[in-house]
């Protein structure tokens, strides 16, 4: 694995900081009175896999950041039950569904091969 100098410099970081902007923009039209339910539950789960893979890079110890890579994988089993959730409430279509859901699956596979190189790095 590539020494990596920032958390920028992570695919991971990367592709969920696109999910998070897509699950923004996927909420704007959802219902006003759901500001402050799932709009914001969906918006700071999606924020919380960027910002916990960022603060666990950025951690001093590697176990630190494989604890964050774990917090990062629940952000984004959350927000894939939200997503659902809100598809059966019908405040987002099918297709906007399955695009965000299948990028929240490639994400947490990103993290667990992260997470095992770590560990592998780790162990040597």
């Amino acid at each position: 694995m590539a020494k990596v100098n920032s958390f920028r410099d992570l695919i991971v970081w990367q592709k969920a900081m696109a999910l998070s902007k897509d699950v923004y923009l996927a909420t704007k039209s959802f219902p006003r009175e759901e500001i402050y339910g799932i709009t914001s539950q969906l918006r700071r789960a999606s924020v919380s896999v960027a910002a916990n893979i960022a603060e666990g890079q950025a951690r001093s110890t590697t176990g630190e950041f494989v604890q964050f890579l774990g917090i990062s994988r629940g952000s984004v089993a959350e927000l894939e039950t939200l997503i659902t959730l809100s598809k059966e409430l019908g405040f987002i279509s099918e297709i906007d569904s399955r695009n965000l859901t299948s990028t929240c699956e490639g994400i947490s596979k990103l993290i667990v091969a992260l997470r095992r190189a770590l560990l592998a790095k780790n162990a040597q």
